[in-house]
């Protein structure tokens, strides 16, 4: 998938934080340890150092959530990482994200850690960034 195809779908999914540029994401394929998992629909970017992963974004098209693509993307962004290495996976995701924070329990990540009014947005209250993470096993 192409950068300007992952900005677009990016685009399409998130207003705040703003989405990312093609060139953001150009520069993010580019780093050393990027792991991409895409569909025509959606995709999750990472990257790795040493024996962690981060995962940066996810983001599936609206009108194809609920068909199972986030956890495919999921599973092949493990498998993925469990090749190279990786033994835990973290990320953050908005404490008012209640579909991010139910995908991402159903696939075995629990909270570590709180950045309390993380996301700010004008016009509205400050939101919580909690962060998730899980082990990898073989």
């Amino acid at each position: 998938m192409t950068p300007a195809a992952l900005a677009g779908i990016h685009a399409a999914c998130f207003s705040t934080p703003r989405p990312w540029s093609a060139a953001e994401f150009a520069a993010l394929l580019a780093a050393e340890g990027a792991i991409l998992a895409a569909e025509s629909r959606g995709f999750l970017l990472a990257r790795t150092l040493l024996d962690e992963a981060e995962i940066l974004t996810l983001a599936v098209l609206p009108e194809a959530r609920r068909q199972g693509i986030a956890s495919r993307l999921l599973s092949r962004f493990s498998a993925a990482a469990i090749e190279r290495g990786v033994k835990t996976v973290f990320l953050e995701v908005a404490a008012d994200n209640a579909a991010a924070l139910a995908l991402y329990t159903r696939a075995g990540f629990s909270p570590t850690a709180l950045r309390k009014g993380y996301y700010t947005c004008t016009g509205r209250a400050p939101v919580d960034a909690i962060i998730l993470s899980r082990s990898l096993d073989r």
